[in-house]
């Protein structure tokens, strides 16, 4: 980071079009910045039934209701949950010490992804966006970080709001296939609703919201506007009985965390006159240069 503070460049992974917008609102790229964990998946809480340990005394026969991992008391897959936002933490945590590092007031553009690492069990976190700055200001306490393109970013300073940073909303649910799911999903069952299953996405995606909802309120926040909305299913075989499936759902939210900076007008950049729409004006534009 030194060795690029002090080289007068600067790189970015903004397009023209983005970093013209954050230009026109008085930012400057000083540099492109990330972070990055590694973690091992070794203990995701849930190697029993998600239904719960009574579901071992009724033969995995039936569905005690949907478990997610930011209720209180019984919570399937709470410690993966809790791992994932972990390590998204310190991969932004890290990212964000590279904007300091090289004098950043914010990061725009950030990209948050989770992938496969060459080892069993084992996932990488990776955080990566610009590190942007108004020239002449002092260094922030705390870097904001922000998930919003150039463009968007531009849009939300001309409104007046300002990101605060990233904020995260994970919840794993899970739900055990009973005798009634069975009998519902059968392949000569008729049209209707698998109340389960609906439940058990109901329950995931609220619970990812009160969590977004915390995030907001611990990063000092007014609201967020959120870019990403995820929800996966995957089943497997239950543990608690041979013949029987759990489906596990995994639902990510995550936006930007924003305050208001000003409740009054925000003076608006000016259009950019690029070319006439006015036939006599180009005409006479034209005769002029080639009078010169």
């Amino acid at each position: 980071m030194a060795e690029i503070a002090e080289s007068g460049t600067w790189g970015s992974a903004l397009s023209t079009a983005e970093f013209a917008a954050i230009r026109s609102v008085g930012f400057e790229p000083v540099g492109q910045v990330l972070g990055a964990a590694v973690y091992n998946i070794g203990w995701t809480g849930a190697y029993t039934c998600p239904a719960g340990p009574s579901s071992r005394f009724l033969g995995g026969a039936v569905n005690m209701g949907v478990g997610v991992s930011g209720q209180s008391g019984w919570a399937p897959f709470r410690p993966m949950a809790q791992t994932m936002y972990e390590a998204r933490h310190i991969a932004i945590g890290r990212m964000t010490a590279e904007c300091s590092a090289l004098g950043g007031h914010g990061i725009v553009g950030v990209r948050l992804t989770v992938g496969p690492f060459p080892a069993a069990g084992a996932l990488e976190f990776h955080a990566i966006g610009t590190a942007v700055r108004i020239p002449g200001v002092p260094p922030l306490a705390r870097p904001f970080t922000s998930d919003l393109s150039g463009q968007e970013f531009a849009k939300l300073v001309q409104t007046g709001w300002m990101p605060v940073g990233l904020a995260l909303g994970i919840s794993i649910g899970a739900v055990h296939d009973d005798l009634v799911t069975r009998s519902q999903t059968f392949w000569n069952a008729e049209n209707a609703e698998v109340t389960a299953y609906t439940e058990l996405v109901n329950a995931t995606r609220h619970d990812a919201r009160t969590q977004l909802e915390a995030d907001v309120a611990r990063l000092g926040a007014d609201g967020v506007v959120t870019a990403v909305n995820d929800l996966h299913v995957q089943l497997r075989e239950c543990p608690a009985r041979e013949g029987f499936r759990d489906h596990i759902a995994e639902a990510t939210l995550i936006g930007t965390a924003i305050t208001r900076f000003t409740t009054g007008p925000v003076n608006q950049p000016r259009s950019l006159a690029i070319l006439s729409l006015d036939p006599e004006r180009r005409r006479a534009a034209r005769g002029i240069r080639i009078g010169l």
